[in-house]
């Protein structure tokens, strides 16, 4: 007769993970939506001090630019006194719906460390006690890298958009009037794309743990890797070249931090085998 298999009681079962994961995931959207309904409240400040601030001209980066301008000697649309164009609301509903999706975006940024957070406490139990050991700082380095990315698409990618469009003419004739969800949209995903690409290390240091990349594979893929940063900058900002290179130069600079970062892992992956194999040898030994 076959002997039972006793069961670790301290193993979850596939129902029990989906269980897990569900509170972890209603927790992390109460956050967001508790930070949202605060965003709402203060929505006067959050719209008039924040998402329209790109719009006018006493904008620091119109400001920076402006000077560099000036001390260069050339005329720049960014001395202007006003920028060019409205925003307005088109439908009836149109102020309140931006108003509730900018507050969840609003939430969803701010609170963005307690999402990793509750994402790390889900999956940090199936790690080993060296691996977590490792990887302590990973909720601090994440939000630290995704509020650069925030901030680099609020004050370089969105002010370039804005007044790059804004400004942008086929014919006098022609009134640049936009949308009030038009131009939050531009705002939000300049900053949203922007905090995501700086994740790159993030994701490096992750697929490098699992076998599926390498330093080799990025230097080898570098042209290719190149090609696509400037395709991903030519999405997220207007069609000009400065803005692109703008864009590209952190990006590319991210993309060699995370092939120093896979070299980094590999040593200690390599050094981790090597003692695990001297504590075997010593083992058989004895």
């Amino acid at each position: 007769m076959a002997k039972k298999v006793s069961k670790d009681p301290n193993e979850m079962s596939f129902l029990d993970h989906l269980e897990e994961l569900r509170w972890h995931l209603i927790r992390s959207t109460l956050a967001i939506v508790i930070i949202g309904c605060v965003a709402f409240v203060f929505s006067g400040f959050v719209f008039d001090s924040i998402i329209f601030a790109p719009s006018q001209m006493d904008f620091p980066t119109y400001r920076f630019f402006c000077r560099a301008a000036t001390f260069i000697g050339i005329e720049s649309d960014f001395c202007a006194d006003k920028l060019p164009f409205t925003i307005q609301s088109r439908t009836m509903g149109g102020q309140f719906s931006a108003d509730i999706w900018t507050a969840i975006w609003v939430g969803f940024i701010v609170g963005f460390p307690y999402v990793l957070y509750e994402m790390w406490k889900f999956i940090s139990p199936g790690l080993h006690p060296n691996e977590r050991k490792h990887s302590r700082g990973f909720i601090l380095i994440a939000s630290a890298l995704f509020f650069m990315g925030v901030l680099f698409g609020y004050y370089v990618v969105a002010p370039l958009s804005i007044n790059f469009l804004g400004t942008y003419q086929v014919s006098e004739l022609v009134l640049n009037e936009f949308d009030i969800s038009s131009f939050i949209g531009s705002v939000r995903t300049s900053v949203i794309a922007c905090g995501v690409l700086f994740e790159l290390p993030i994701v490096i240091y992750f697929l490098t743990k699992v076998g599926l990349v390498t330093p080799e594979i990025m230097k080898k893929y570098r042209k290719i890797a190149l090609v696509i940063v400037l395709i991903l900058s030519a999405v997220i900002t207007p069609p000009d070249v400065t803005s692109q290179i703008i864009v590209a130069v952190p990006v590319l600079i991210l993309y060699q931090v995370s092939i120093y970062i896979s070299k980094v892992v590999l040593k200690r992956e390599a050094k981790k085998e090597a003692k695990q194999k001297a504590e075997a040898s010593g083992l058989k030994k004895t």
